[in-house]
């Protein structure tokens, strides 16, 4: 194999670590969309009311059972159609941040709902605002099984971020492609964006770690 050390440091590097920076971007942001779009969709579908809950799963099931890039591409051609034109990276982002909604909905119902039920009726009991009765007794339960389930996810989103190339976002995929044809050399750039995403992979899974031992710490103490 070819590797040419100082095309890796002179060209490869410095226009990869821009795009590094769109891809963290694009990362943080549509996690951060799910996690709050994920919550919504959880109420929604445990909602009492028929008529709530009852769209709201199907809607659920709708955004998981479509494909990613499917939706990314609906969401890239269909909203300059209806007279919403978005960059395409704020378009990336909305596309996986709906279609992590709605698994991060399920993390979410599945956490609330593995809290005993004699627990909610103790609040009940007790008199507890609904506000009171989450904050300080639901919560707490739901969060270690929660946790690395959202960690999880943020992982898979970190590596969904090579889809946005298809709509010609400069994340860190599309980048090492473009250097491959421009200079006729792809070994270098596509290696270089395999480290990058098995390190900060690795970083992230380090980092959710953390988080979850230190919520059970909180939780115990």
């Amino acid at each position: 194999m070819d590797w040419r050390w100082d095309f890796t440091f002179d060209v490869v590097l410095p226009k990869m670590w821009q795009a590094a920076g769109v891809t963290i971007w694009a990362t943080v942001a549509s996690f951060a969309f799910a996690l709050v779009g994920g919550l919504i969709l959880m109420l929604l579908k445990t909602n009492r009311s028929a008529w709530i809950s009852r769209p709201a799963t199907e809607l659920i099931e709708f955004i998981r059972a479509t494909p990613l890039l499917v939706q990314i591409f609906f969401l890239f051609f269909l909203l300059p159609e209806i007279g919403l034109t978005l960059p395409p990276l704020t378009t990336g982002i909305l596309a996986i941040g709906i279609y992590n909604s709605a698994l991060c909905a399920e993390v979410y119902r599945a956490g609330f709902q593995a809290v005993p039920k004699g627990q909610w009726e103790a609040c009940t009991a007790l008199n507890m605002s609904t506000y009171r009765t989450f904050r300080d007794v639901i919560i707490p339960q739901s969060l270690p099984p929660i946790v690395p389930a959202l960690g999880n996810y943020l992982v898979a989103i970190f590596k969904e971020t090579p889809l946005l190339s298809f709509v010609a976002v400069a994340e860190i995929m599309q980048v090492s492609k473009l250097i491959g044809a421009e200079y006729y050399r792809f070994t270098e750039a596509i290696t270089i964006a395999g480290i990058f995403f098995l390190v900060m992979s690795l970083i992230a899974a380090f980092g959710i770690r953390l988080v979850e031992n230190y919520v059970k710490r909180s939780i115990l103490h």
